[in-house]
């Protein structure tokens, strides 16, 4: 049998259960992201048995700053799924390999010189964040290494994209689990065996880099011939639909690592121990929660092709089943993480101080509240694949600012340290309703609009969801 026919039928979300879709999707992308982020766990193992304090200061603040390039890389591949999604929903193949192709020229190309400009400006980036002296040169020297393959992430990001816009969520997960196998070799070698320290840890991630972008593009390439050759015309006419979903989509992005650098400098008024505490904590969250920050990716494409089949009842109900997907995991991962407390204690060689009280209130009852940030990662894949990323860059940057601001600095006034992780999360609570609302209302003007077309349209979509659901 062909590879051709082999492969998943262009629209495999438009029938069958949602919440099968939802998590056969979610686990499976996953499983390629904690791959990765199994590795950046490990690197922060390996840098704290180094026993040098400043060293995983210096992570923390190089983090905040890759937060910041990954989430270009992140909005591009949003664009990327998002269009390809729909037009297989629509049942249009060919229109699905010019988007695929054109994406990867204008993310490679966009994403080359995002990573001059920070590259160029290193320094005072990380300087903003509150690091200093040889701290902030050992982040320096690290993201030196790091920033330049940014290109290579963004191939990666987005062939995983267009991979689970055709349903094929594991072969995007092979991507990352390759690239992440790649960096766990490398990292001990490097870091210990050829006494490499922070600079081993670099090379290993670029060379992982390399890896996740060879391996995503290869399956879409032999499974889905999925890119077309490239013509001047066909950049021009995808230049304005892939920026009306990748320009918002990337504001919405980069407004994370922005918020994130202001709870880094807030932690960094209480000391390299605090900012050592959250950087063990921004190795767990993933890690932990990687089904969560695979949710998002997960559940666009099924949204994309239910929206461009007209199946909207299909649409709202993939909403709820991801909110209620979104409930179950943390709630499990949570326990987990507060029963695993003596273990991660034990790991990162935490004595009683404050990085410990930082790394345990995360580890108990502040998990819980992560289910928000899931909240606001379903609703993004509504706004993006329904025609409203504007809403999106609307609800995330409305969290990272008035939603992070104000909490954080009343937290850190009343319980210090802490205080600062209690207030970034209380406000996230709080646009994550405003999240919804705005996603509830967006699917039902969708559907009100789809009947006010067609009269008879309402009877249509149910008899079609009865049929897709037997």
């Amino acid at each position: 049998m062909s590879d051709e026919k082999s492969s998943p039928p262009p629209a495999v979300f438009t029938k069958g259960s949602l919440f099968r879709h939802i998590s056969v999707m979610s686990f499976t992308a996953s499983i390629g992201l904690m791959a990765v982020f199994l590795v950046d766990f490990v690197d922060m193992i390996f840098i704290s048995m180094l026993g040098k304090a400043e060293l995983a200061a210096a992570v923390g603040y190089a983090g905040a700053i890759l937060f910041f390039t990954t989430s270009f890389g992140i909005g591009m591949a949003i664009a990327a799924g998002a269009l390809v999604a729909r037009a297989l929903g629509a049942g249009a193949p060919e229109e699905a390999r010019r988007r695929a192709t054109n994406a990867l020229i204008y993310g490679v190309i966009f994403g080359a010189l995002f990573a001059a400009i920070v590259w160029f400006n290193l320094a005072f980036l990380v300087g903003l964040l509150g690091a200093t002296g040889a701290t902030l040169e050992l982040a320096v020297h690290y993201l030196q290494i790091i920033v330049p393959p940014l290109p290579f992430l963004m191939i990666g990001m987005i062939g995983g994209a267009i991979l689970r816009a055709h349903g094929d969520a594991r072969r995007a997960m092979m991507a990352t689990i390759w690239g992440g196998l790649v960096n766990a070799v490398l990292d001990p070698i490097l870091i210990f065996g050829l006494d490499l320290e922070l600079t081993g840890a670099a090379l290993a991630s670029v060379c992982a880099r390399v890896v996740i972008a060879i391996t995503a593009l290869l399956p879409l390439i032999r499974h889905y011939r999925g890119f077309d050759k490239p013509t001047a015309s066909s950049l021009t006419i995808d230049i304005r639909p892939i920026l009306a979903i990748a320009f918002p989509a990337i504001l919405t992005q980069l407004a994370t690592p922005i918020g994130q650098a202001y709870v880094t400098r807030a932690m960094a008024e209480f000391g390299e121990e605090a900012v050592a505490g959250m950087a063990i904590v921004a190795r767990m969250t993933p890690v932990g929660f990687g089904i969560i920050f695979a949710l998002s990716g997960a559940i666009g494409p099924i949204i994309g092709q239910n929206a461009g089949a007209g199946l909207n009842e299909r649409v709202g109900a993939a909403f709820r089943e991801g909110l209620l997907f979104t409930a179950l995991v943390v709630v499990v991962v949570s326990g987990l993480f507060f029963v695993a407390r003596p273990g991660i204690q034990y790991l990162f060689q935490l004595e009683n101080g404050v990085a410990l009280t930082i790394v345990f209130l995360f580890a108990g009852p502040l998990s819980l509240m992560f289910f928000f940030n899931g909240v606001i990662f379903v609703a993004n894949a509504a706004f993006n694949n329904l025609g409203h990323p504007f809403y999106s860059t609307i609800v995330n940057w409305g969290r990272h600012t008035l939603g992070t601001i104000p909490f954080v600095l009343v937290g850190a006034a009343w319980f210090g340290a802490p205080g600062v992780l209690i207030g970034q999360y209380v406000g996230g609570a709080v646009f994550a309703v405003i999240a919804v609302i705005l996603a509830l209302r967006v699917i039902a003007k969708q559907t009100a609009q789809a009947e006010s077309v067609d009269p008879f349209a309402r009877q249509a979509r149910l008899f079609s969801l009865l049929h897709h659901r037997r």
